[in-house]
């Protein structure tokens, strides 16, 4: 905008001067001298609002500095302790020693003891990264200072940096404290050619932060992420963030512990055996497993109920893993005629070849799915065998294959699973080294375009072989899978119970991994 101005003025300026010369030597009209005034105007405007808008972008970023180093100057004192944390047992133990630093600086001094003075807590999302943070303040008595990674992103250059200083500085003054920096990726993710220049000081200022700290300061810094991928590699050296504790999703035990935290100031039948719950619960984060907890709570209010009973449980696992059910679903006969036979390949494939276990079969549709086969595992599991990835993309496929077999053609209803059974065999290939042709290789994304068309051809006559090996399975396990969609097609839905009854209906037995 400015260039064309620049460019207009510079034209009239040349027309004005070819008038004034003209005018010597002709009589020219005053119409002539037109642009010229009309430049003038134009000028006086164009300066009087881009000075009106530079005065409203000061008053803005006067206004935004301000609003945060408010609101940066509210602290807290933590009322969370390890007590309102379940599970999490050894990342509480690693932090005994920061705690125990910041209670009894002077004792660290005279071993000449150096605690950590930066911790990262990397993880999915809602494993607890935050309130562990304020459970180790409140353990410290420590003052309690956060901020959010995106808090310090802004367009005016400076302003970033300077809001990081006015963290410090307050953390400085409240000390002992902890500073914890949620969505630190936000603030702190790695510089490139592209990377802007309020972002590279805000970094910068972070980073020098870190540095500035010495044995007489008693501050620590947290901060939290879910892709520590992205930061900076200056940012997690030693001396900075010292230590990187994954903070993943709790196994068995801690899905128990977290079960009854969140259930101790609640109502419970008798009959409500958490560790159950805990059981069907494999891969969920703390905060689902609150969550849970929660929906249970208001499925009894709903009800009536003055106690939360094992059913309230069941719907509330059954919401969160699948989704709102929907009351009116405008589904065709011959849609969910397709969706019984689908539901009822993967329910007989995972069955036969003990894949889990089976809580629910479903044909009631559920946010975007049409039906769903809902199993966890018996056991937390972290090893699988090859042929236990094979079952586990055979019944990714069983559904299509049920399809091709009773209705005669395939459907787009098994997208999920395409996309579930070929990442898993990429994985293996990739990540596994369980590949014929590349055994025993490890070939990440800096490798992977040196063997794109090796594993394509791998890959695609491994998913053909499989997609045969599902289509047998139910080839030969014809008449209970016709069974099991009929039974569908009636009463929607099959619980554990029932399949189990069907299966021993019709004497069939899993197979042993």
């Amino acid at each position: 905008m400015k260039n064309k101005f620049y460019l207009l003025s510079f034209i009239l300026v040349l027309y004005n001067i070819i008038i004034y010369i003209l005018s010597k030597i002709f009589t020219l009209s005053i119409w002539f001298y037109l642009p010229f005034v009309i430049y003038l105007i134009a000028m006086i405007a164009y300066f009087f609002a881009n000075g009106k808008k530079n005065t409203e972008e000061t008053d803005e970023l006067s206004v935004s500095i301000g609003n945060f180093d408010k609101k940066k100057t509210e602290v807290e004192v933590s009322k969370f302790s390890f007590e309102d944390i379940a599970g999490l047992e050894e990342i509480k133990e690693d932090f005994n020693d920061i705690i125990d630093f910041l209670n009894d600086e002077q004792k660290y001094k005279a071993m000449d003891a150096k605690v950590p003075r930066g911790a990262i807590l990397y993880g999915p999302p809602g494993t607890g990264k935050t309130i562990l943070a304020k459970a180790i303040a409140g353990e410290a008595k420590a003052t309690f200072i956060y901020a959010s990674g995106s808090e310090f992103v802004e367009k005016y250059v400076g302003v970033g940096a300077k809001r990081v200083r006015t963290l410090f500085e307050r953390a400085k003054k409240e000390a002992p404290s902890i500073v914890f920096i949620d969505e630190v990726d936000a603030l702190g993710s790695k510089r490139n050619t592209e990377s802007n220049n309020e972002k590279d000081q805000t970094l910068n200022q972070l980073l020098v932060e870190l540095d500035g700290f010495n044995n007489t300061q008693n501050v620590i810094v947290i901060a939290a992420t879910n892709r520590i991928d992205l930061l900076d590699e200056a940012l997690l050296r030693p001396g900075r963030f010292d230590r990187k504790i994954y903070v993943g999703n709790p196994n068995y035990n801690s899905r128990l512990k977290i079960l009854e935290v969140h259930t101790k100031n609640k109502p419970l039948d008798k009959k409500v055996c958490l560790s159950d719950i805990a059981n069907k619960t494999h891969g969920f984060s703390g905060a689902q497993l609150a969550n849970i907890a929660n929906e249970a709570a208001l499925k009894a209010i709903k009800d009536r109920n003055k106690k939360i009973i094992q059913e309230n449980f069941e719907f509330a696992i059954e919401k969160i893993a699948a989704g709102l059910e929907i009351k009116n679903p405008t589904v065709s006969k011959k849609e969910k005629q397709t969706v019984a036979y689908h539901e009822a390949g993967h329910a007989v494939a995972a069955k036969v070849l003990n894949i889990d276990k089976i809580q629910k079969i479903s044909i009631i549709p559920r946010d975007k799915a049409l039906g769903y086969v809902m199993k966890f595992p018996t056991e937390d599991k972290y090893l699988y065998t090859r042929n236990e990835l094979y079952n586990r993309i055979i019944v990714f496929l069983a559904g299509r294959a049920a399809e091709e077999i009773y209705i005669g053609e395939i459907s787009s209803g098994a997208s999920n699973d395409l996309k579930e059974s070929t990442n898993l065999v990429y994985e293996m290939i990739c990540s596994y080294g369980m590949s014929k042709n590349l055994e025993n290789f490890y070939i990440d994304e800096q490798l992977f375009k040196y063997f794109v068309e090796p594993i394509k051809v791998e890959a695609s006559e491994l998913i053909k072989k499989l997609y045969k090996d599902s289509v047998a399975l139910i080839e030969s396990h014809k008449e209970i899978t016709e069974y099991i969609a009929q039974y569908l097609m009636t009463y929607e839905c099959i619980d554990s119970a029932k399949l189990e009854e069907i299966f021993n209906q019709f004497n069939y037995e899993a197979q042993a991994n």
